[in-house]
């Protein structure tokens, strides 16, 4: 039985090392995210047809299904692992066998539609909604898949909005507050919040009439729709003078 435990051990510290590089694929899934939002974003800046900006959708639907079976099965190898250490078996167990009953057990639990409700394709559709309303594209002309011929497209977002409300500037690397919906120059929200928390304060929502009384670095995603809407009103006003 000394045996048999020795050899389970030295499995279980293969699959360790293995569970570690699968682990190493969640970068790689977050990285594909970040590219197709940023394609999507092209796509809506240079006056596509709506049907390009769907085919991200769906691409990014693709990438939240592969972190949720990623994530399913981490949870499985782990869950195995320690069921393992908990009550060893007197013979070498299969845990291949083993981990695909646990996950297979929770994927039956799937449905697609929850994929609309995870973090980052939540985050994925705003960026588009926002970019279309910052250059003034509605959703109605968009759902009809019509096409914009006007390479100067009008930024309807305002001067005002694009100004942090710590800084009183025009915003370089604008990160969203996901509670609230606020925007701020990161460099500067990140500061204030991490300043309040040294000194054990909650920090609040710099935006006046917001009522944000907690805000921590975690709830800031960046907002690129507002950053290329930034750009887009650069380019407009120097090409003007």
């Amino acid at each position: 039985m000394a045996a048999s435990h020795s050899a389970s051990l030295i499995s279980a510290s293969a699959v360790e090392t293995s569970l570690s590089s699968l682990k190493n694929c969640q970068a790689y899934i977050d990285t594909g995210m970040e590219i197709t939002t940023g394609v999507a974003l092209d796509f809506i800046q240079s006056g596509c047809d709506a049907s390009h900006v769907d085919e991200m959708e769906s691409v990014m639907l693709q990438y939240a299904a592969l972190n949720r079976d990623l994530n399913q099965y981490l949870g499985a190898v782990e869950e195995t692992m320690r069921k393992v250490r908990r009550d060893p078996p007197e013979e070498i167990p299969d845990l291949k066998e083993l981990v695909n009953m646990t996950y297979n057990a929770s994927r039956k639990k799937n449905k697609d539609e929850a994929l609309k409700k995870t973090d980052k394709f939540i985050q994925f559709k705003e960026q588009v909604r926002d970019l279309r309303k910052q250059m003034g594209v509605s959703q109605e002309s968009a759902d009809q898949d019509s096409e914009d011929d006007d390479e100067d497209i009008a930024v309807t977002q305002s001067i005002a909005n694009f100004t942090c409300p710590i800084t009183q500037m025009e915003m370089v690397n604008p990160v969203k507050n996901k509670v609230c919906g606020h925007t701020y120059e990161k460099e500067a929200i990140e500061r204030t919040i991490q300043s309040r928390h040294q000194k054990d304060k909650n920090a609040r929502c710099p935006k006046i009439g917001c009522d944000v009384f907690d805000m921590n670095v975690s709830d800031l995603v960046p907002d690129l729709a507002l950053r290329r809407a930034i750009d887009i009103h650069k380019k407009q006003s120097q090409s003007k003078q």
